[in-house]
C-alpha cells in the first residue's frame, strides 16, 4: 500500500509539473511560430566577451539626503557627476512604499501567466505587445512582452479595478519623483526644470510593464534589443534577476540588481537638452535560459509639439519638437532596422 502510495503521489506530482509547464507555454507569445524565417537562419549575435559582461554597481544616491541642509548640496552634484559620467543611477529612500511596489507586481506577475490570447483583453486599444515586428533578423528581436499605457489613459483603457487602482497610485508616486529628479538635474544646468515638468504631464508620459520569458537561445536573441530611451528621463522598477547591461565606455556591463533601489537613466531628448553634457546611454536587456524577468518603467516625455533645444551655445543639436524626433526613430527603424537616435539632429 505505501508504495502503490508512494506511486500514486509521483505521478501526481509529474501531472503538476506538465500542467504547470502547459501553463507556462500557453501564457508566453508564439515567437518560433511568428518569427520562423528569422530561426531558419540562426547565429550567434555576440563574441564571448559580450556576453560574458562584467558586473557594476551603478551609482547610488540615497534621496533622504535631500532633507539635510548640510547633505542636500552633495546629494544634488552626486546625481548630476552620475547623469554625465553614467547616464544611470540608482536611488533609495525614493519615497515610493514597498507596499506599493509589491501590489504592482503582484499584478503584474499575475496579468503576464495569464493565457496569451486573453492578454489583449486586458486593456483596451494596442498596449499590449510582443516581439519585434520589424525584425529582419534575429539581432533586431526582442524575446519580451509588454503592455504600453499612457498614463491619461490607464483609469479608461484598465478593464480590471485592481489593475486601475494599483497604475493609478504608482503613476502618481513616479510623476512626484520624476519632477524631483529633473528639478535637480536642471539645476545642474543653471536652469529650472517648470519647462520639461509642465511639458512632461499625465497626458503624455507613459508607464510600460515588462515581462522577459525563460529564452531558448540566449546567446542569439535578446530580451530587448540595444537602444537608448527617446524620452527625458526614465525610472525603472526592476526584480532581482539579471539582465540589464549598458555601454560604459564602450564596453557592455551588467547592472547588479538593488531589490532596495530604482534605477533612473537619461533619455535622449535630456540629452539634447543639456547640450551633451548629460549622457543617453545604450542600453539592452539580455535574455535568460532559465528565468523570467519583470520590470516596470516610467517614462517622463513631452507632448509631441514641445520643442527641444539645447541650454548652452554653440549648441550641438538642432532645434526639434519631439514629434518630429519620434518619427524619425519610426523610419530609421523601418528602413534600417535600428534606432539612429540625435545624430540625426546635430547642428
Amino acid at each position: 500500500m505505501e508504495i502503490m502510495r508512494i506511486v500514486s503521489e509521483a505521478q501526481e506530482l509529474d501531472q503538476a509539473a506538465v500542467d504547470h509547464s502547459a501553463t507556462v507555454m500557453d501564457s508566453n507569445p508564439p515567437f518560433f511560430a511568428t518569427y520562423k524565417s528569422l530561426f531558419s537562419s540562426r547565429g550567434s549575435m555576440n563574441d564571448e566577451a559580450e556576453l560574458l559582461a562584467v558586473e557594476c554597481d551603478l551609482p547610488l544616491v540615497d534621496l533622504s539626503r535631500l532633507n539635510s541642509k548640510l547633505e542636500a548640496k552633495q546629494y544634488k552634484q552626486d546625481i548630476i557627476t552620475a547623469a554625465t559620467e553614467w547616464g544611470f543611477f540608482q536611488i533609495v529612500n525614493h519615497g515610493v512604499s514597498n507596499s506599493l511596489l509589491a501590489r504592482l507586481r503582484r499584478q503584474q506577475v499575475k496579468m503576464f501567466r495569464q493565457p496569451f490570447k486573453k492578454k489583449v483583453l486586458d486593456f483596451s486599444d494596442d498596449s499590449y505587445r510582443w516581439g519585434t515586428p520589424t525584425a529582419t533578423s534575429l539581432k533586431q528581436l526582442s524575446w519580451s512582452e509588454a503592455y504600453h499605457i499612457p498614463v491619461s489613459s490607464a483609469n479608461k483603457l484598465a478593464r480590471s479595478s485592481t489593475n486601475r487602482c494599483v497604475i493609478e497610485e504608482f503613476s502618481a508616486a513616479m510623476a512626484q519623483l520624476a519632477n524631483q529628479l529633473v528639478d535637480t538635474l536642471a539645476e545642474g544646468l543653471g536652469r529650472d526644470g517648470t519647462y520639461i515638468n509642465e511639458n512632461c504631464t499625465r497626458n503624455s508620459c507613459y508607464l510600460r510593464l515588462n515581462h522577459y520569458p525563460p529564452c531558448p537561445l540566449p546567446g542569439e536573441v535578446f530580451g530587448l534589443v540595444p537602444h537608448t530611451d527617446s524620452d527625458f528621463l526614465t525610472i525603472l522598477c526592476q526584480d532581482t534577476v539579471c539582465g540589464l547591461q549598458l555601454n560604459k565606455a564602450g564596453r557592455w556591463v551588467t547592472v547588479k540588481p538593488n531589490p532596495n533601489a530604482l534605477i533612473v537613466n537619461i533619455g535622449d531628448l535630456f540629452q539634447a537638452w543639456s547640450n551633451g553634457l548629460y549622457k543617453s546611454v545604450e542600453h539592452r536587456v539580455m535574455s535568460n535560459p532559465h528565468l523570467e524577468r519583470f520590470s516596470v518603467a516610467y517614462f517622463v516625455c513631452p507632448s509631441k509639439e514641445t520643442l527641444i533645444q539645447s541650454s548652452a551655445l554653440p549648441a550641438i543639436y538642432r532645434k526639434f519638437s519631439f514629434g518630429e524626433y519620434r518619427l524619425q526613430v519610426q523610419q530609421d527603424v523601418r528602413l534600417t532596422g535600428h534606432k539612429v537616435g540625435l545624430t540625426r539632429f546635430l547642428a
